[in-house]
Parts: C-alpha cells; sequence; structure tokens
C-alpha cells in the first residue's frame, strides 16, 4: 500500500462556531486528499494538502467531455465522541463501477478507504456535533488530459474533499413536495443513470427548474421509454408503502444503487417487513393514493438520510400523502439509520467504522 504524503495547512480557516448554520456544501474543511493517474504509471503520489484550487488547463477533457464520477458519503460525531463512517466499502465499490462505464481506471477500494479515514482523521475538529449535522465527504475523480478530442482519459486526478453540513432540505425532516417530470428523461438503460456522474445531474437541471417554479423540492423521474413507470427522485432512490407491503422499483441499469436504499431493504427485511424491487408505475401509485391504499412515501439517501414525501403532482393530480406528515415507517428508518450513524444506537450489522 502506498505511502500518503501529508503537508499540513499553515493557515487554518475559522470553524463554523457551534449550532452555526451549516448549509449544505458551501463550507470546505482545511484539507483534501489528491491522487494522481498517469498512463504506464497507474495511480500514484497520494497526498493530503492544504485545500485550495488546482491548475488545470483549458483544454483538461474533463471540462469538454464530461468523463467524471463521484461519491457521496458522511463522517459523524458519535454521541460519545468517536467518529463513525458508514459502509465506506460501498461507497468505494460503486465508485469503480462508474469508473468501469466511464473508462476510468479502478481505484483500490481499501486503500481508498484508508485515504478518506486519514483526511478525516486529519480534518477530525471539522466534524460537527450539532443535532443532524455531519461531515460530508465528496471524493471524485475527472480526467484531466490537455486534449480536445474524445477519448479515455490518459491522465486524470482523484480527489477527496469534506464540508461540515446540516439538514439537506430546508424542511428538514418535515415532507418534501415532489414534482413528476412527464416532458424530460434522465436516464435509459444502457446509459448511465446507475452511475454516480455529472452527466446525470446536468440532464436533471432543466426539470428540477421547473420544479422550483412551482414550489416543488424535486423531481421524480419517470423511465426514459415508456414514460410511465417511476425511477428516482433527483438525489434519492424512493420507496412506497402500499398496503402492507413496501415497494421500490427495481435496479435495471437507469437508476442509481444507493448506499441508504441498500440499507433500508436490508433493515426493514431484517424486521419482517414485506419490500419488494420491481417495477411500479406512477399510475398504479395514483389509484393506490385516491384508493386511500398509499400509506407512505419518502426518500432515501446519503444527503438527506430519509426523507418523508408529503405531496406528489403528477400532470393535474396532486397527492396528500399521510395528510402531509411523516409516517411510522419512515420515522423508524430515520431514527434506526441515524442512531446508527452518530452511535446512539447499538450496530448490529457491522455497518459503521470509526476513524481513529
Amino acid at each position: 500500500m502506498q505511502e500518503i504524503k501529508v503537508e499540513l495547512t499553515k493557515n487554518p480557516k475559522e470553524k463554523p462556531a457551534p449550532g452555526a448554520p451549516l448549509p449544505f456544501g458551501t463550507i470546505f474543511t482545511d484539507h483534501m486528499f489528491i491522487m494522481d493517474y498517469d498512463l504506464g504509471q497507474g495511480w500514484h503520489d497520494p497526498r493530503i494538502v492544504p485545500y485550495g484550487p488546482i491548475e488545470m488547463e483549458p483544454s483538461a477533457m474533463c471540462l469538454h467531455y464530461g468523463q467524471s464520477v463521484f461519491e457521496g458519503m458522511k463522517a459523524y460525531r458519535a454521541v460519545d465522541g468517536r467518529i463513525l463512517l458508514f459502509r465506506p466499502d460501498k461507497n468505494m465499490a460503486r465508485l469503480n463501477v462508474s469508473n468501469d462505464r466511464l473508462c476510468i481506471p479502478q481505484i483500490d477500494e481499501k486503500f481508498a478507504e484508508k485515504a478518506i479515514e486519514k483526511l478525516v482523521s486529519i480534518d477530525r475538529d471539522w466534524v460537527p456535533s450539532g443535532e443532524g449535522a455531519s461531515l460530508y465527504i465528496r471524493p471524485f475523480i475527472i480526467g484531466v488530459d490537455p486534449h480536445v478530442g474524445v477519448h479515455p482519459a490518459h491522465h486524470l486526478m482523484f480527489m477527496v474533499i469534506c464540508c461540515p453540513v446540516g439538514a439537506y432540505y430546508p424542511e428538514g425532516l418535515n415532507p418534501v413536495k415532489i414534482y413528476v417530470e412527464k416532458n424530460y428523461v434522465r436516464a435509459v438503460r444502457g446509459g448511465m443513470g446507475y452511475t454516480k456522474t455529472a452527466g446525470n445531474y446536468a440532464a436533471s437541471l432543466k426539470a428540477q427548474d421547473e420544479a422550483e417554479k412551482q414550489d416543488y423540492t424535486q423531481v421524480l423521474w419517470l423511465d426514459g421509454v415508456e414514460r410511465k413507470y417511476i425511477e428516482e427522485v433527483g438525489t434519492m432512490n424512493v420507496f412506497f408503502v402500499i398496503d402492507d407491503e413496501v415497494v421500490t422499483p427495481e435496479l435495471q441499469g437507469s437508476i442509481l444503487s444507493g448506499i441508504t436504499r441498500m440499507s433500508c431493504i436490508d433493515m426493514m427485511r431484517h424486521w419482517g417487513m414485506k419490500v419488494t424491487e420491481r417495477k411500479i408505475s406512477i399510475d398504479e401509485v395514483a389509484r393506490a393514493a385516491q384508493e386511500g391504499r398509499l400509506k407512505e412515501a419518502f426518500g432515501s439517501g446519503t444527503a438527506a438520510v430519509i426523507s418523508p414525501i408529503g405531496h406528489l403532482k403528477w400532470g393535474d393530480v396532486v397527492m396528500e400523502i399521510n395528510k402531509g406528515e411523516i409516517g411510522p415507517v419512515s420515522q423508524k428508518l430515520y431514527d434506526t439509520l441515524t442512531g446508527i450513524q452518530w452511535g446512539k444506537v447499538k450496530d448490529e450489522f457491522g455497518w459503521t467504522v470509526e476513524v481513529q
């Protein structure tokens, strides 16, 4: 395993005061991790350096052809002061899935985990302790060849930056309003929908802008072919509680395999609940809502953890779910997941990793 060189900042930044607002993705810690890739040499020169601008030529391929992938994960300050990561092995495995699709060389997953642990350990004083706050960790890889031409990059950078954050949605755990997109599509099978790559999010901007104009928080995407099967929310996987069954769209190549999604499914099945991964149409959800059988809907993701859905707008149809209030399944999942992440609940599953 390569040695990670460390250069500590000589000008540490002022940290947010306890209890101060932590708007998502705007405040960054003192240090970042960088590792380079060069064809014929492989991944090399891993280092932790002061956070700051990077030098890149205007012809860098990532700026023109979008060869970039990323992950999203968090570090939590447990009630006893320990710093915990949540299933980092799954994030690094998924990063390599994205790498494969974007023709990016595979990373050593174990080494990447250790690099992240080391970075978080160095910046451990940045991990907030306020209720619901955490340190968001953003690993990403970009192609930096100074070349205007379409081919897989021969020179890349793997970087990790961190930022202390509060709740992702302004509503917090209060149910959000979701807009079902009918005109635009984000991904199709055979495309890149199952990866975390910049292009997927660029494809969502137009619909997100339209949703916000109508005072909706996020977009729920339908499949790109028949425009009727539910896929995912822009930043979350999605679940529906219909009668006594929890239904979530199956993974078939056009939606992201969420780490929180996986954890929710494992947890609910552990509790003896009926959880089904299958195709589910917006018509089925609308019928269930009309018949009073749609008991809950919620999203899951690293940023929001669990986000109950109180309103779903599909064309002229507006579905109010559970009277616009959080339901018992959403609440139990949120309490248990965050309990494990913050060390308040025993981790029966072995999902947390302590940062030394």
